[in-house]
């Protein structure tokens, strides 16, 4: 079992072994600066269930729902983005954040490595870029156009991921049409 630790919103692993095994065998996490391997909220509480992580706060481990209870407190959409992480893993697909893109999460295919060194024309691509929301949630035309043009500029598909009050996912893909 791998030890990490919370950290405000992320949680940090230290042990380099197990770290690069999260990070290069089952693609979790981000290494800063080579120093440690920084796991999202979502992604450290998937490593919880799936009994490949234990995370330290203040010194004591949490337990699975001490640990969800607090990640919801720290991200007030933490209920809906884990609920799509969850799902979107459980498929096999590789799922890395999409903050640099103004969304949740990009998605790999199955099966490809994200940190495929080389040229950028060789280097894998994100297939989707998927935005979690509620059921009840409430949009406007611009901010749907502003996220599929995005992801058309980056040569992904614009997926919304809705999530119900049973925490089921529904997939909508939204795409720009030109006549």
């Amino acid at each position: 079992m791998v030890e990490g630790k919370l950290a405000e919103t992320t949680v940090k692993v230290w042990d380099d072994g197990d770290a690069d095994k999260i990070h290069t065998e089952l693609y979790y996490g981000k290494y800063i600066e080579e120093e440690y391997l920084q796991l999202s909220l979502v992604e450290a509480m998937h490593l919880v269930d799936r009994e490949e992580l234990e995370i330290l706060s203040e010194g004591k481990v949490l337990d699975r729902d001490e640990a969800y209870q607090l990640f919801a407190e720290k991200d007030d959409e933490f209920d809906q983005k884990y609920a799509v992480y969850d799902d979107l893993r459980d498929r096999g697909y590789i799922v890395k954040t999409g903050f640099k893109f103004g969304t949740h999460f990009r998605v790999y295919p199955r099966g490809v490595n994200p940190y495929k060194e080389g040229p950028k024309e060789d280097r894998e691509h994100t297939q989707w870029i998927v935005h979690a929301v509620p059921e009840n949630y409430n949009q406007s035309y611009q901010e749907m156009s502003r996220a599929v043009r995005l992801a058309q500029n980056i040569r992904a598909k614009m997926l919304w991921a809705v999530v119900d009050s049973e925490r089921e996912v529904t997939y909508y893909r939204v795409g720009r049409v030109t006549p």
